[in-house]
């Protein structure tokens, strides 16, 4: 059963919580996306800079700090991460709605689904994109898309104009002449990921770069681990392993490869399904 806005909000007042922390809960609650690609979140996950929310609040950091523990303490699980850089925001989700059987008593009527099917919830890349049509992406209807999405995304801090210069350049030198817009928001959200640079098309005649064994070993890793599927995946491990175990394993990787945390994060995910761990 899909969790629904109803469903999250009966459980809000249901939970035992702080008069402060309920109306944090439904503050999260308010700007969670219900579709993949909204603003550049995954499904059923809101962004907040801890400043912003703490201002959304009308609060200090300081009690910011014991109501977000006091949410990921209670029955509604809060977690948050910041896989997208130290000044990037922080990633909110309850996970308490990531299994059926948590939301198994908190049914929701097939009619409750009002804010899921707002226009503003649904994803803002739809369409086609033209490759090389427009070298300036505030003269395209793209601009807008871009500065909404990259906020909660590894390219929160680039440029638009970087951004959508580097997109063309990399559509251009595989011959791409029109591409659904979807692969905009894609090729955002894989801004650090990748263990290169995008190719630019004066590059096209060079010979592809061989490489090395620890590099080609952590790409199979990943590759073993579906960007769509990392959250589930982490808590599928959290479960099986414990917290603890699971950061380890994340800190290992980082220190061995010498990768970002977001890459070392779907290597372990990708390591544990090619082990058996959990399923793909």
């Amino acid at each position: 059963m899909e969790p629904t806005t109803g469903l999250i909000l009966r459980r809000i007042t249901q939970t035992e919580l702080s008069v402060s922390a309920h109306k944090l809960a439904t503050v999260i609650l308010d700007a969670i996306a219900w579709k993949d690609g909204f603003n550049g979140l995954p499904r059923g996950t809101a962004a907040f800079t801890l400043t912003d929310l703490a201002a959304k609040m009308g609060i200090s950091r300081q009690y910011l700090t014991e109501l977000l523990s006091e949410l990921a303490a209670s029955g509604l699980k809060l977690r948050r991460e910041k896989p997208n850089g130290k000044f990037a925001p922080w990633l909110f989700r309850f996970a308490a709605f990531e299994s059926e059987a948590a939301s198994r008593d908190v049914e929701s009527a097939t009619g409750d689904r009002s804010l899921s099917i707002e226009k503003n919830n649904k994803t803002i890349f739809f369409g086609q994109i033209t490759i090389g049509a427009d070298s300036n992406v505030f003269q395209t209807v793209w601009a807008d898309a871009i500065n909404s999405a990259k906020g909660a995304l590894p390219c929160w801090n680039v440029d638009t104009q970087l951004i959508w210069d580097r997109f063309i350049a990399f559509n251009r030198a595989r011959g791409n002449d029109k591409v659904p817009a979807g692969f905009l928001l894609g090729f955002m959200r894989r801004w650090r990921t990748s263990l290169g640079p995008a190719p630019l098309p004066e590059a096209q005649s060079q010979p592809p770069r061989v490489l090395e064994p620890k590099e080609q070993e952590l790409l199979d890793r990943i590759k073993a681990a579906p960007t769509s599927n990392r959250e589930f995946h982490a808590s599928d491990l959290c479960r099986l392993i414990g917290e603890a175990a699971y950061e380890a394993r994340i800190l290992e990787v980082i220190r061995d490869f010498g990768c970002p945390r977001f890459s070392a994060s779907l290597a372990v995910h990708g390591q544990a399904v090619l082990t058996g761990e959990i399923e793909r």
